[in-house]
């Protein structure tokens, strides 16, 4: 028996690095898993069925149960079928782990629309669909009497943190998906669902482009993406009952929850203040403060 035997998942993006790591840890936990992958270049242009293909024949040929979507998941539709394939194929839906991105990197002043939008609707968009749909299932699942121990795991990153510079459009999108998720926490949870988000670091397609994350020739590998899953499958188990509204860190060995935003230091007149005023109080609230994190880059 595995932490999520019999447990239906979909992953997205799990074609390749961090996505197929998920999907290949699910089954390996005895669950069914929808491999949802449009084999899109790490740009995002092009696409092909043959990654999604790839890890179900690796899940199948483990013993494992899988099938494959190549669904756009930013597309309403699309993203409404991929959840549809899950209750069509394995009669249900346990876990959705959004995972799917691709990067369009440019520094501010010469970052266009287009590579903003772009990133923006894979990223925040490829989110919230397949959370919608998945939501409203689990919704008409628990007012019929058929509540399922429902959990969302979402990724954003340590840009969507920090912030990274050149990734004016990855970081505002990985930061909209932890908003996205403490809301979901709060709405979902009369519906029995948990929703937690990750912000993880490893070596994929997206970022060996960006950082040196070369595999060691020996030795603990610490930025394999195999390294984030196990959180992930726990996230997704009946084990993680209570755990909601939450954002870890994940990389090689280490796993630290994210304190994220928090009310700080306040001064209150109790009546409006005049703009000649604020120099001192704010010299005040920051005198009170810890720095912030510096953004990645900087």
């Amino acid at each position: 028996m595995g932490l999520v035997d019999g447990r239906v998942v979909v992953v997205t993006g799990a074609g390749r690095g961090i996505g197929r790591a998920h999907a290949l840890a699910f089954a390996a936990e005895g669950a069914r898993v929808v491999v949802n992958d449009g084999g899109a270049s790490p740009d995002g242009s092009g696409g092909t069925a043959g990654p999604a293909g790839l890890v179900v024949s690796e899940i199948r040929a483990l013993g494992g149960e899988a099938v494959a979507n190549t669904d756009d998941v930013a597309d309403w539709d699309g993203a409404a079928r991929l959840v549809s394939a899950a209750v069509d194929s394995f009669g249900g839906l346990d876990v959705l782990v959004a995972n799917a991105g691709f990067l369009r990197d440019r520094m501010l002043v010469n970052l266009s629309e287009e590579e903003w939008d772009a990133v923006v609707r894979v990223h925040l968009k490829g989110h919230f669909a397949p959370l919608r749909h998945a939501a409203a299932y689990w919704r008409a699942e628990a007012k019929a009497g058929r509540a399922r121990s429902a959990r969302v795991v979402l990724t954003s990153s340590g840009a969507g943190l920090l912030g990274s510079v050149g990734q004016g459009n990855y970081s505002a999108a990985k930061a909209g998906i932890l908003g996205l998720a403490s809301v979901a926490a709060a709405e979902l949870a009369r519906y029995g669902v948990l929703v937690n988000a990750i912000a993880p670091a490893a070596r994929t397609r997206m970022t060996e482009g960006t950082f040196d994350m070369t595999a060691p020739a020996s030795g603990f590998d610490a930025m394999a993406p195999e390294n984030v899953s196990p959180l992930v499958v726990w996230l997704g188990s009946v084990e993680s009952a209570g755990v909601t509204g939450r954002v870890f860190e994940v990389d090689g060995g280490r796993v630290s929850l994210a304190d994220g935003w928090r009310h700080g230091p306040s001064r209150d007149k109790g009546t409006r203040w005049e703009p000649a005023e604020l120099g001192p109080v704010v010299a005040s609230l920051l005198a009170s403060a810890p720095s912030p994190e510096p953004v990645y880059g900087a």
